[in-house]
């Protein structure tokens, strides 16, 4: 009868562990953030790899999200005779919720994934050896332009995501909803106030932080073999996509009761 429990233990315990050297992996990337040496040219390259590689996928994603969500509120405030409030919603939606959101996780696909996949089989190839045998710190050499990088990206992503989603949502509002251009222009600006946009940009830069440091750590963590660099792979995109959830909130919670 002790079985499950035992095993919920152990689980609990794995859990508080994994948290444990995820935390500490964290702190070292800090760390080493503000000691030289500097790798400035694997900044930019992660900056390039990150951020504008990243712009399609985002700038896709926010155009449908602001469209759909136009319709979605138009047709939810049509019941209360509450039409006029689809640009405010949309603006206000975009920015301090869904933009963050989504351009987060479609950078947790693309990046957490890229990440874990290439510092694994460096790891299955024995290059971070070969690092290590040139006196390189790895995690100063992998890690750190990545986390920086993408913290510094993906707010930009954010922003530029906002933009587009609101144009989404012009879009759908003007020439499917048959709002007029300068009103829907005039209400979402009249509405959004710099805190909105400055709280979806803050979560930008944490979800950045995110991504970029479980792709390094689940890339050199990562077993041996094709197997572990695809175990790695998965689970730097699913840790990144719930840390970017409970983030979310978190964040949201702080934003709400400041």
């Amino acid at each position: 009868m002790l079985r499950p429990v035992a095993a919920l233990g152990r689980a609990t315990l794995g859990a508080l562990a994994s948290i444990g050297r995820i935390a500490l992996f964290a702190g070292a990337v800090i760390g080493h953030l503000f000691r030289p040496p500097f790798y400035p040219r694997e900044v930019l390259h992660a900056l390039m790899q990150i951020g504008w590689f990243s712009l399609p996928v985002v700038g896709m994603t926010a155009l449908f999200t602001g469209g759909a969500l136009a319709l979605q509120i138009y047709s939810g405030g049509a019941r209360f005779s509450a039409e006029a409030v689809v640009p405010s919603i949309v603006a206000i939606g975009m920015v301090r919720e869904l933009g963050p959101v989504l351009g987060g996780l479609m950078v947790a696909a693309r990046v957490a994934s890229s990440i874990a996949a290439e510092i694994g089989t460096m790891k299955v190839t024995e290059q971070i050896d070969a690092l290590v045998t040139l006196s390189t710190n790895p995690l100063k050499y992998l890690a750190v332009p990545r986390v920086l990088a993408a913290t510094l990206a993906v707010p930009v992503l954010v922003a530029v995501g906002d933009a587009i989603g609101i144009a989404g949502g012009w879009l759908v509002g003007v020439y499917r909803l048959d709002f007029n251009s300068a009103t829907y222009l005039k209400n979402t600006v009249d509405f959004l106030e710099f805190w909105d946009v400055g709280s979806g940009l803050v979560k930008g830069a944490a979800f950045g932080f995110i991504v970029a440091l479980m792709g390094c750590y689940h890339g050199m963590n990562s077993g041996r073999g094709a197997q572990g660099v695809g175990r790695a792979t998965k689970t730097a995109v699913v840790s990144a996509s719930v840390l970017i959830f409970a983030a979310n909130y978190l964040l949201t919670e702080i934003f709400f009761t400041s």
